[in-house]
């Protein structure tokens, strides 16, 4: 019997939501594949006011988790001829103004096309326009982490430090005591560093650890310009902050 062979994800890039009349497929982007996250289902029909509203706060919920671990960006698809994405991304807009700013903000792109099925999900995926539309949201995206990168590393006081080392970050994501007040807000890394780690182990563990502490995670790529600022900083930088 052959072993199984590995399954590679990769890191998360983005988030990706397929709308439809009466549904919303949400799949999470990474950099080897996209997986299923979640299907939702209107409670109704589309031209009642309160179906609809419900329907969008049901996709912002299935949201959240993934939000909170650090990916921003949102890639929205709907068929031609249909104002969907439009609906939805009115919604946030309106009702969830905390995700259009500060550290908060995400950036949300529209895309269209068909992405009912597994097989429609990634031929959309798999082209150029896709990919090309994923570099420049994420770019988009990393631009607000990399003001605060830098707002941080302004600050002279003990309240906002940057880390540049997998020991310091370790230091305080595992071995801090539950009293103190420094906590770590953000594990950034590009994906030269990731692939490079000598201790992929331990940098892996690290970013499981962070992760699960609520801790937001996220791995750039090296191109673009928040990755070639951190890239500068020697590729892995973890922004804490004082409760």
């Amino acid at each position: 019997m052959k072993p199984k062979r590995k399954y590679k994800r990769g890191y998360p890039v983005t988030l990706f939501i397929a709308l439809d009349e009466n549904t919303a497929n949400l799949w999470q982007v990474f950099s080897e594949v996209a997986k299923p996250l979640i299907s939702v289902r209107i409670d109704g029909n589309r031209t009642e006011a309160k179906a609809l509203y419900n329907f969008h706060e049901s996709i912002i919920n299935a949201l959240r988790p993934t939000l909170k671990e650090g990916v921003r960006s949102i890639i929205v698809a709907s068929r031609p001829r249909t104002t969907y994405t439009q609906e939805f991304t009115a919604h946030i807009n309106k009702h969830h103004v905390w995700l259009r700013q500060g550290t908060n903000k995400i950036a949300v792109a529209e895309v269209t096309g068909s992405a009912a099925t597994p097989s429609q999900v990634a031929q959309l995926a798999n082209s150029s326009a896709f990919r090309k539309l994923v570099r420049e949201i994420t770019s988009e995206e990393t631009d607000t982490l990399l003001n605060l990168l830098e707002k941080r590393i302004n600050i002279s006081c003990r309240e906002n430090t940057v880390l540049f080392s997998i020991k310091e970050a370790e230091d305080v994501i595992l071995h801090s005591p539950k009293t103190s007040t420094c906590k770590a807000e953000y594990v950034v890394l590009t994906d030269t560093y990731l692939a490079g780690n000598r201790q992929k182990n331990r940098l892996q563990r690290l970013l499981q650890i962070a992760a699960n502490k609520g801790v937001k995670t996220r791995v750039v790529e090296s191109e673009t310009p928040a990755g070639q600022r951190i890239t500068q900083l020697g590729g892995f930088v973890c922004i804490t902050k004082n409760n």
